[in-house]
């Protein structure tokens, strides 16, 4: 017997129940992490790796040029790692583009390439305000077609960041914070925030070489509290060329000072 043809309402259920399959899984890559690609890193993340459709906030350990600078290439390193991964996707021969919103014009781009970021990935945003960062954050998060979206912030209200963690999520891209310090040394890490993520970047002594030099910068990395997970800190290496951390040799992890994340970091 032959079999019946469909109905018209059972052919639209079946294609509802493919789109359906199709954005479940564009949303499963879109939520990929990323790893740092040192087991002893990734172990103590959540996930693995720093979630792919999240916020995730960086500042300098400490009020300064060499904390700041630090932070900002630890964010460049990040950001040119998620634009190698999912480049590809878009075509063979194309490359994840970079948002970057910010407010004052102190980026070197010579030293953003160095970490990976060359400028040809990058679109500037000049903005004059911290709320004019978060729209244009917000807006460039909800568009989907970058690989990452920056924005230097001084200041975020908890429903600032969760509006950019929705929007993160909604266009499947991650976030990348970076909080200044603010002239009256207010802690940029010392408000409420909805970040997934949130580190303290601080520069610590180069490795001594066996011949007159200067070694690899090497940072105080911290993760100061993770959803989902416990604080850590390592000593660890400036990203290379391709924007990768190493581990220093004469550090190993080591779990945050008790009560420390829940001091410096809401």
């Amino acid at each position: 017997m032959p079999a019946l043809s469909l109905s018209r309402t059972e052919r639209l259920a079946a294609l509802r129940a493919q789109v359906r399959t199709i954005e479940s899984q564009a949303r499963r890559e879109a939520y990929e992490c990323l790893p740092f690609g040192i087991e002893a890193v990734d172990a103590r993340l959540a996930g693995g790796g720093l979630a792919g459709a999240a916020l995730h906030e960086i500042a300098g350990a400490k009020a300064g040029l060499a904390d700041e600078a630090a932070a900002c290439l630890f964010i460049a390193g990040l950001a040119a790692r998620q634009a190698d991964k999912v480049g590809p996707k878009a075509g063979a021969d194309t490359k994840g583009t970079v948002l970057w919103a910010l407010k004052r014009r102190d980026l070197f781009a010579p030293g953003l390439a160095q970490a990976g970021l060359a400028p040809d990935r990058l679109i500037y945003a000049e903005c004059g305000c911290d709320e004019d960062v978060l729209a244009v954050m917000e807006e460039g998060l909800r568009h989907g077609g970058l690989a990452a979206v920056v924005g230097e912030i001084g200041r975020a209200a908890m429903a600032s960041t969760r509006r950019l963690q929705l929007a993160a999520e909604a266009g499947g891209t991650i976030a990348l914070m970076l909080r200044r310090w603010r002239r009256n040394g207010e802690d940029p890490l010392g408000l409420p925030s909805a970040a997934a993520t949130r580190w303290r970047i601080g520069c610590v002594p180069s490795a001594m070489l066996p011949v007159p030099g200067v070694g690899r910068a090497r940072w105080e990395v911290m993760l100061v509290r993770q959803r989902g997970g416990e604080p850590f800190e390592w000593i660890m290496e400036s990203p290379d060329a391709e924007g990768r951390l190493a581990l220093s040799a004469h550090s190993g992890h080591r779990p945050a000072a008790a009560g420390a994340g829940e001091k410096r970091a809401a």
